[in-house]
């Protein structure tokens, strides 16, 4: 499935989202089916069948870290982050809520992909064979970040703002990760614009996200 890149507008990018875990133009990779190596090397299950954010239906980025923090609260959940492309913007958002405090333990921005295995325990193989940039990677950030700040749930984003590429990714290529007490998974964005419409339209995504799995649980 080829992802779908839709061009920016009104000064915000419009994002596609892609169902599958594997690069478009990669050669299947050589690991268990439903698993990887996740956290300090224990599995974690992937899936990308789940629901899909919808990111660009034009809810403002702070009503929505409202809603999460809402949803969060009134369901006893507590959310933590781990971040690279966005920088903190994703933790920023959420903490600008009042209230927030009862429902985010904090966050992890792990810029450098080294720091992906030493904070977050991404396994060292996983960011080697395949990058900062991967699905499995993002799902094994969510899992790491939910782990050491004993969060109930996860979200993780990494992938590339611009406006270079990066790890043969082109700009817009960036995944979100997911975890909860029971499993890992990850999202594929095909996004466009410059690079802060890029990390914003992330944040806004990886807010849906948030939503989205609270709401389905």
């Amino acid at each position: 499935m080829e992802p779908v890149v839709l061009a920016g507008r009104a000064g915000r990018a419009e994002l596609a989202v892609v169902t599958e875990l594997a690069v478009v133009g990669e050669p299947a990779r050589e690991r268990p089916s439903g698993s990887a190596t996740g956290v300090d090397g224990a599995a974690v299950a992937t899936s990308a069948a789940e629901s899909e954010p919808t990111a660009a239906d034009g809810r403002d980025g702070r009503v929505t870290a409202a809603a999460v923090v809402s949803e969060l609260r009134r369901l006893g959940h507590t959310l933590a982050t781990a971040e690279s492309l966005t920088g903190g913007l994703l933790g920023a958002a959420v903490t600008a809520v009042p209230g927030s405090s009862a429902a985010y333990r904090g966050g992890v921005i792990a810029y450098a992909t080294d720091l992906k295995h030493t904070l977050l325990g991404v396994d060292a193989d996983q960011l080697e064979r395949f990058g900062a940039i991967d699905g499995d990677t993002a799902a094994a950030m969510a899992a790491g970040v939910r782990l050491r700040t004993a969060a109930t749930v996860a979200v993780a984003t990494t992938g590339v703002a611009g406006p270079g590429g990066q790890e043969g990714h082109p700009p817009g290529t960036v995944y979100l990760g997911w975890a909860d007490e029971r499993s890992a998974s990850s999202v594929r964005l095909a996004l466009s614009g410059t690079r802060d419409e890029i990390r914003t339209a992330t944040v806004q995504a990886a807010l849906d996200l948030v939503l989205d799995r609270l709401r389905s649980t």
